[in-house]
């Protein structure tokens, strides 16, 4: 399946926002952006630098703007994708395609076009030191074969897992979290690989 295949089953597939993200759909088209498929899910782009993606999830779907923390939002509809996280990414969520309003959603995407075109982004901060868990760097020192593989991913799949288990307050969510993660590690797999 082509990439615009792929696309064509993300709208098509019966789902309870069918017909929201299939109107975002048609007012982003009528803008310049390129349409593709990134992370499983519909991506647009200008210049293959990422504009907004269009996201249906259980209780609301919306658009996701990559650069949105430079958008000036006169509606307040904005909100960050992950606070604490997420330093330019912000979402817009409806709950039903009576709440989009054409006009409204073309002026942001346009905004969003010409912040993006403008070179409007966040960089990102220069990676640190990889700090490995306690409750981690155990169980690697006690397997030399699963210390190997871990120190065979990249650094960036490296931080994700310290940070997977270091994240988690209570001791007990620390051990199901590294129950979960050291089959993954031991075959080459990365926690967030599945989304990419």
């Amino acid at each position: 399946m082509d990439i615009e295949e792929k696309i064509e089953a993300y709208y098509s597939k019966t789902q309870k926002f069918k017909e929201g993200i299939a109107q975002l759909r048609e007012i982003v088209l009528k803008t310049e952006l390129v349409e593709t498929l990134k992370w499983g899910s519909p991506v647009y782009t200008i210049n293959n630098k990422n504009v907004l993606g269009i996201l249906a999830f259980k209780n609301h779907f919306g658009l996701w703007f990559f650069n949105g923390v430079f958008l000036s939002d006169p509606k307040g509809v904005l909100v960050n994708a992950q606070e604490g996280k997420t330093k330019s990414m912000r979402h817009w969520k409806f709950k039903s395609e009576r709440d989009i309003d054409e006009a409204v959603v073309l002026s942001y995407i346009e905004e969003a076009i010409a912040n993006q075109k403008k070179g409007f982004e966040i960089k990102p901060s220069p990676k640190t030191e990889i700090i490995i868990p306690k409750l981690l760097k155990d169980v690697l020192l006690e397997n030399p074969g699963l210390n190997e593989q871990f120190n065979t991913m990249a650094p960036y799949k490296q931080r994700d897992y310290c940070g997977y288990i270091s994240e988690a307050k209570q001791q007990k969510t620390k051990e199901s979290r590294l129950d979960k993660i050291i089959p993954m590690i031991s075959k080459g797999i990365g926690l967030n690989d599945k989304y990419k």
